[in-house]
């Protein structure tokens, strides 16, 4: 048996969210209030049955946010089980509590948790005229959270996400339409304490690693002492009662000192002097606290660890943080295992962001390997690491999205055939897998758009893309479709924009008998590379037709030749040096490229990064990048098209960012940076627009390269 699916509905940083799960490992992943430990809080609510029961009383900070009035609304969890073993056990407690009857078998299951007002409460709503708002504005005016209840259901069969099924059992806010009825078949029915299904599984959280040390202090956290704990109660006693005899002989050869007596005595003496004898205690003793009890004594002991120094172990304070994590995480699966153990239905482990200060090599391996026999495991990551190892159809990615604090749980695979999934699967190594982190995607094809891009946005906008929440990633083919279909309604719902080239020709691709062999090749080369741009080109265009999160944008050539195109062409004759050593070369080539002649830079500027290798031409081409080198349309419009909408604080970020450089030219006069900054002051705080701020820029420094960018925007 395993979770197949977990429903929220206005818990928390979730409106309506649909998680999906699979057998074996599920790997949970998102950005920092994404909303991973809320999703985590859900599922232990249901199954962890190691929380206090006050934990189920849920308040009014467990509502979403974005609701603005919770009063009158529901939380619901719903967790849906599949596989449900058809061992008899296991059946006769579906049967009676969660489960859905096919064919004379429970097949799913659900278990719910609902926080709803009390009947008295609902009753109140129900008979509310339609459309009467005053009268829903006094009724919720007297909710409290102390008119609240918490039920758990099963055998239901509502789907929850779906607004209208949400209209019919809470009611319709806005229109003031809410059910006369108070109980709901489609709810489920209402589980008895005694049926509770924490009960019946084995169910182990591990919580995100902040403070090890102060855990392993903790008696409540201690991982060490849960599980000796756990096995104190298979001490056998005749077994033990040598070691008890020597712990009591112990206690008494060390109660027996003399010094030990000695200042017993003092002890005595000193508070006779100081309180007299009325008010002294009636007895006082120095002894040893070792329990000679054996699973009080099999509870103290406490754990050590050799890491660096083999001659040495020494206690969990003194290890590494990765060292201390490590070992804390360690026990906690050796406690799932003593669990596992257990005649329990299902077993589920689940992992919250296992890998602070883990080394990257122990990620992969360890959670390469957490597929254990009959038991579910789910985990939370940051990094990319443990993402590699993840089965890209057991992913569910959390992302932020508009206001309230809303989170979208999105799975990368649906809708896909095998072999796409496949092709993405095999992709997702730990450089490439960052893209499902990212808040938006730019596919770029090749070395020289990788090292230049985000040069040229941090040296012209001031903010790099890593500010912008963009993530630049390198597919080194053209081969753009394997991984774009990601980024889609049923999918991944983040933009994305790729960043492509044509490879349209700028030498005559017709051919002439008088050519040379050299320019004979050249022009079925270029005129490949047009062909194979054309169809690229077509190919995209239909990939993108009527997908909302992707784009694509062209070099009308090469990135190199569009960007001496752009306006360049210095830029690329300041690295000519580092190209070629002998001056006529040198003297030719700068003429090509400060020619204007697109036949004559375009071939000069592909011959150079082909002589040195493209990768390295854009290292080289990267160290002479300044705020005022032009980055070509396309790229920009692709920026854009991945950071939409570009907020106000973005704009007045870059524009305070030219001020600053600007200023530092000493070619402008200070009042005219002073009324600037102050422009830029009001346009933050909303008193300007982005046409009042950009007119603004463009009559104060007319010159500057950040116009005609604003300008195209």
């Amino acid at each position: 048996m395993h979770i197949s699916r977990l429903q929220l509905i206005n818990f928390r940083n979730f409106e309506r969210a649909n998680v999906a799960f699979r057998r074996g490992v599920n790997t949970i992943i998102g950005e920092n209030g994404s909303g991973k430990t809320n999703l985590f809080r859900a599922i232990r609510l249901l199954l962890d049955d190691s929380l206090l029961r006050m934990a189920y009383k849920l308040d009014e900070k467990d509502f979403h946010r974005g609701l603005g009035d919770w009063r009158g609304h529901w939380i619901i969890i719903s967790l849906e089980f599949d596989e449900v073993s058809q061992d008899e056990a296991i059946q006769s407690l579906f049967l009676h509590g969660t489960g859905n009857i096919v064919e004379g078998t429970i097949g799913k299951a659900t278990y719910n948790l609902i926080f709803r007002p009390k009947a008295a409460i609902r009753r109140s709503l129900g008979e509310l005229e339609a459309g009467d708002t005053l009268g829903l504005a006094s009724l919720r005016a007297k909710i409290g959270i102390a008119d609240y209840e918490t039920i758990f259901t099963g055998k239901s069969t509502a789907d929850f996400l779906t607004l209208a099924t949400y209209k019919a059992l809470v009611g319709d806010f806005d229109a003031v339409t809410f059910p006369s009825e108070l109980t709901f078949p489609e709810i489920g029915g209402t589980i008895p304490g005694m049926l509770s299904i924490s009960r019946e599984v084995s169910f182990t959280f591990v919580q995100a690693l902040r403070d090890v040390v102060a855990d392993f202090q903790n008696n409540r956290t201690n991982p060490l002492l849960t599980l000796l704990k756990s096995k104190s109660g298979e001490i056998d006693p005749a077994a033990f009662r040598p070691i008890s005899d020597l712990v009591k002989n112990l206690n008494c050869a060390i109660e027996g000192l003399p010094d030990v007596g000695t200042i017993r005595a003092d002890i005595r003496e000193t508070i006779i002097d100081a309180a007299g004898e009325t008010y002294s205690p009636r007895s006082l003793s120095i002894r040893s606290d070792l329990s000679d009890e054996a699973d009080r004594l099999f509870q103290s002991l406490k754990l050590f660890v050799g890491e660096a120094d083999e001659g040495y172990e020494g206690a969990i304070h003194e290890l590494s943080l990765g060292g201390a994590n490590l070992i804390y995480l360690t026990l906690k699966l050796l406690e799932f295992k003593y669990q596992k153990q257990k005649e329990s239905f299902a077993n589920f482990l689940v992992i919250e962001e296992p890998e602070a200060h883990i080394h990257t090599h122990i990620q992969k391996t360890l959670f390469d390997r957490l597929n254990y026999d009959d038991t579910q495991v789910i985990y939370s990551t940051h990094s990319t690491h443990i993402s590699e190892v993840s089965n890209v159809e057991n992913i569910n990615i959390l992302v932020r999205q508009g206001q309230g604090g809303r989170c979208e749980v999105f799975q990368p695979s649906v809708g896909l055939d095998p072999t796409q999934i496949g092709n993405i699967q095999r992709y997702l190594d730990a450089i490439r897998s960052n893209l499902l982190f990212a808040k938006s995607v730019l596919l770029v094809e090749g070395d020289a758009e990788e090292i230049l891009i985000p040069v040229l946005v941090k040296q012209v906008f001031g903010l790099s893309l890593d500010e912008l929440g963009i993530s630049l990633i390198n597919i080194r083919s053209t081969g753009f479709e394997n991984v774009a279909i990601l980024f889609h309604d049923l999918r991944i719902q983040k933009r994305c924009a790729i960043i492509t080239d044509l490879d349209r020709a700028f030498i005559s691709t017709d051919s002439d008998p008088f050519d040379t062999p050299e320019l004979a090749a050249a022009r079925k080369k270029a005129l490949g590379s047009q062909v194979a741009g054309l169809r690229r080109e077509a190919a995209l265009k239909l990939l993108c037709d009527g997908n909302r999160w992707l784009t694509a944008h062209y070099a009308t050539h090469t990135f190199e030749v569009d960007f001496v195109a752009a306006g360049n062409a210095a830029t690329i004759v300041s690295i000519l040096g580092d190209v070629y050593i002998d001056a006529p070369t040198i003297a030719k080539a700068t003429a090509e490229l400060e020619s204007g002649d697109i036949d004559q830079f375009g071939r000069r500027v592909l011959t150079m990064a082909k002589t040195v290798g493209k990768g390295w031409f854009a290292i080289l081409v990267g160290r002479m990048i300044t705020p005022d080198t032009q980055i070509p349309d396309y790229v920009l419009d692709a920026i854009f098209q991945a950071h939409l909408p570009v907020s106000a604080e973005t704009w007045a970020s870059v524009i305070s960012y030219r001020l600053t450089k600007i200023e530092k030219t000493g070619l402008s006069l200070p009042q005219s940076i002073a009324q600037m900054r102050s422009e830029i002051a009001r346009y933050r705080r909303g008193e300007l627009s982005f046409h009042e701020i950009r007119s603004a820029m463009l009559t104060a420094f007319p010159a500057d390269t950040i116009n005609t960018i604003l300008a195209d925007f």
